[in-house]
């Protein structure tokens, strides 16, 4: 059965043990700030959790939109073909993030969906919830702060985009990440990519070689220590003044003599 067909059914609490109440991540999507009935009458809107694999396509390209998603468990990123038939990566989605926003306008999907990592995601049919969210104003203010979210991280896109230097794209992309995680309550020093060196090179129109070379170099000058998909940043300060591009002026400053 197609998951666009399958009825909406309240969560059995027992035997899953995701419901909106009881989730790790209620205070980061859209339950935050609703409680009791309404909070019942949203648990009621979300399909039964579907798990994904690797690879894995939870919509694609000009699919109808049926639904928007709240990743629980995993990752996804969001990809775009061009005209050459080049991947291009659109955004990556983690626990707590809505996506599938970009059907909205036209009612079509303008990118696909696909799982990084085994991943899990809550179902929320649009209709039901837009009507939903008409009736519940605590639902719809939230509605509305999630999707500001989600505006957030395409303009943050763009702005590591407009960056001149490979460098400074490569370290406000890990800035961001570990930013991501921490509002997640994870660490934003200590955390595993869940994506690959080319998607990542494919997000901050990179070429593979120069991202290779760029963690590399962060890894040698003692910036972040890289172990594989693993990043541990070992000095948040040198990483952000990369990220702002300021990261000569501190090596000229620390490379002057000291007056006596």
């Amino acid at each position: 059965m197609a998951a666009n067909d399958r009825a909406a059914i309240p969560l059995d609490l027992v035997r899953l043990r995701r419901s909106c109440a009881e989730c790790s991540l209620q205070q980061l999507c859209l339950p935050a700030g609703i409680e009791g009935a309404d909070l019942g009458r949203l648990e009621a809107l979300v399909q039964r959790p579907r798990s994904l694999q690797p690879g894995d396509a939870l919509f694609r390209l000009h699919d109808p939109l049926g639904s928007v998603y709240v990743t629980s468990e995993g990752a996804f990123k969001t990809i775009g073909i061009n005209e050459a038939g080049e991947e291009h990566v659109l955004g990556f989605h983690l626990p707590g993030e809505l996506f599938g926003l970009d059907a909205i306008g036209s009612g079509r999907h303008r990118c696909s969906a696909i799982a990084l990592t085994q991943a899990r995601v809550c179902e929320l049919p649009f209709a039901t919830l837009a009507t939903a969210a008409t009736q519940l104003p605590s639902l719809q203010h939230q509605l509305l702060r999630v999707m500001g979210q989600s505006a957030d991280l395409d303009h943050d896109h763009v702005d590591l985009l407009s960056r001149r230097q490979a460098s400074e794209r490569i370290a406000l992309f890990l800035q961001g990440m570990g930013e991501r995680y921490r509002r997640i309550g994870r660490s934003g020093e200590d955390f595993q990519l869940p994506m690959s060196r080319d998607e990542i090179a494919r997000y901050l129109g990179l070429a593979l070689e120069t991202v290779s070379r760029s963690f590399s170099r962060l890894h040698e000058d003692g910036v972040l220590d890289v172990r594989g998909r693993r990043v541990r940043v070992l000095d948040a300060k040198r990483l952000h003044a990369t990220a702002s591009g300021c990261e000569a002026d501190i090596a000229r400053a620390a490379a002057r003599p000291r007056r006596a």
